[in-house]
């Protein structure tokens, strides 16, 4: 662990707890860089969506309504 490493208490229910240090003795690690793993892969996906979401901000907003019609329209209902 790095010495800039913040500590931070976190309460995992038991199955998920015995898995996590099953799979960091698997591995090799501590259960500590597991869940940082798991963590940056998770900040990754939310960066992801949020690139998504920019990409997308100028797209004409169809209401649900307008959905169902379109897809009925269409023959999909």
């Amino acid at each position: 662990m790095s010495e800039l490493s913040k500590r931070s208490t976190v309460y995992f229910e038991p199955d998920i707890h015995q898995a996590l240090r099953m799979k960091a003795a698997t591995a090799h690690i501590s259960v500590s860089e597991v869940v940082n793993e798991a963590v940056r892969i998770s900040l990754r996906e939310d960066q992801e969506d949020l690139s998504a979401f920019e990409e997308r901000a100028n797209e004409p907003i169809l209401s649900y309504e307008e959905l169902l019609k379109d897809l009925e329209l269409h023959g999909k209902l």
